[in-house]
């Protein structure tokens, strides 16, 4: 046994220098030297296969941009490919600089503990210069890689051909700007190697760094921004044995039969226990990747496909009405509403600016050219005397014909009027957004709790609070009717 142990381990010290030059001879020698066999074919339908991203990273002539993302389930192998690509990398591109950054310093030390793990076999002994140190290592060709920390000065000032980000969806967004301009291009060897941040997830949150990353698919002359890879559990699933049955199978409902002819790395009996473990919501966003989780959401009831409808009504229809949210550095939300004959409010247009004084805004709201409104809810803050300016925001409102209203209630109280009309217990929907409103679909869909806090009363207010604001004081004023200003102010 020790014999063939030896001669094994030869043979993979004989291959490790040997460049792979085509995508079938990479595959080859990641199976032979390393002892994984990656899927080359992806099961479900519109998902990539596991090893298209290898190639595509390992392979500085593969088409399209160098920068990627790739958006795989929990547990889906997506951490040791970055590793193994690194490696590859280290090997082949003599003088590449590579760095890896998680979004915690434990999800960096896990991508590097596999690149370690691989180094400290018998087959490349003699490649490290020194040791292999704890957040680093550079091999006798001048290639180098080290692991960066959660922060913008630990980011800022590299120049390196190759960034590794491993689980973006937990970064820091000034982190992720940052890391924007640590890339250069360079010769190493005689490779050509183009700088590219690649990015690795699994997508939790609605409108995230993931969901944003997938999604900018072409710049503003039309041109790729990143190539995606995506691929979820059923995927990367070992191959099922002939003699299952599907029936009474509790992956059928993802699967329909499909591991049959897979060959991925994670058994049946862990999946399907996973399975019995999760929710609808976590298993489709985590393991299956069709959608981000929506657990935390302040209103999961909506829905692209049953909420938003292009409103082809007149101006003369039903009764036109507002909502209005206060801002300066935050935005100033206005939104534009038509109450028809069956009760159902549509919201038919928007507006969003910062920056800009009130009469700024009613300047461009009284010529917007948009229909007049017979009242528009507004945050109760809005009664508050302003000392330097005589006066308070709901006076300079009614001023300006707008006729505010005001109702004074518990956020909480406010949000279940909204959830109402999204998901009336009747089931006939009493809120309608036209797609325009693209600043309100968003705030609908990323508005969400504390994710450490499910029962908290109050949403997070991170940005998406603006716009839900501004429906939220238009529909309790719609349904609970609030008092209208008075003449003479407050």
């Amino acid at each position: 046994m020790r014999e063939a142990n030896i001669t094994v381990s030869r043979a993979r010290r004989a291959l490790r220098e040997v460049r792979p030059n085509t995508p079938a001879e990479l595959h080859g020698w990641i199976r032979a030297v390393l002892g994984f066999v990656i899927p080359t074919r992806p099961v479900m339908d519109g998902h990539s296969a596991p090893f298209d991203y290898l190639v595509h990273s390992f392979f500085e002539h593969s088409p399209g941009p160098r920068d990627a993302v790739v958006w795989a389930n929990r547990g889906g192998g997506k951490t040791q490919l970055g590793a193994i690509t690194t490696l590859l990398d280290l090997l082949f591109k003599p003088g590449i600089q590579i760095r890896i950054l998680g979004g915690s310093m434990d999800q960096s030390a896990r991508m590097y503990g596999y690149l370690r793990e691989f180094l400290e076999r018998d087959e490349f002994q003699g490649l490290v210069t020194g040791k292999l140190r704890q957040h680093g290592v550079r091999l006798s060709n001048g290639s180098a890689v080290e692991l960066l920390c959660q922060s913008e000065r630990s980011v800022r000032g590299h120049r390196v051909q190759k960034l590794r980000c491993d689980e973006v969806e937990l970064f820091q967004s000034e982190v992720w700007q940052a890391a924007q301009l640590v890339t250069r291009s360079s010769w190493c060897g005689d490779v050509f190697v183009r700088g590219a941040i690649e990015c690795l997830s699994t997508m939790h949150r609605p409108f995230g760094l993931m969901s944003e990353l997938t999604g900018e698919t072409s710049d503003a002359a039309g041109e790729p921004v990143r190539r995606v890879f995506k691929w979820g559990l059923i995927d990367v699933l070992q191959r099922c044995p002939p003699e299952r049955s599907c029936d009474g199978c509790a992956l059928h409902s993802s699967c329909l039969g499909r591991a049959k002819r897979t060959i991925g790395h994670i058994t049946i009996e862990d999946a399907i226990q996973q399975r019995a473990r999760t929710g609808d919501g976590t298993w489709d966003a985590e393991m299956l990747c069709r959608r981000p989780s929506r657990c935390d959401a302040v209103y999961p009831a909506f829905e692209w496909s049953r909420h938003v409808i292009e409103f082809h009504g007149a101006r003369d229809d039903g009764l036109w009405v507002g909502g209005m949210d206060f801002g300066y550095r935050s935005p100033t939300v206005v939104l534009w509403g038509c109450v028809d004959e069956h009760n159902v409010l549509w919201i038919t247009d928007e507006y969003l600016a910062r920056e800009r004084t009130i009469e700024q805004h009613l300047a461009f709201i009284r010529d917007a050219g948009r229909p007049t409104l017979a009242w528009i809810g507004i945050d109760p803050a809005g009664l508050q005397y302003h000392e330097h300016m005589g006066t308070n925001t709901a006076t300079l409102l009614r001023r300006a014909g707008l006729a505010p209203k005001v109702r004074r209630m518990r956020v909480a109280d406010g949000i279940e009027s909204v959830r109402a009309r999204l998901s009336p217990a009747d089931g006939r929907t009493r809120l309608l957004i036209d797609p325009r409103c693209v600043n309100l679909i968003e705030a609908l869909e990323r508005y969400h709790y504390p994710p450490d806090q499910p029962d908290a009363e109050n949403p997070v207010k991170d940005g998406p609070d603006h716009a839900a604001d501004a429906l939220r004081y238009l529909v309790t004023n719609l349904d609970r009717p609030g008092r209208s200003v008075a003449a003479r102010g407050y």
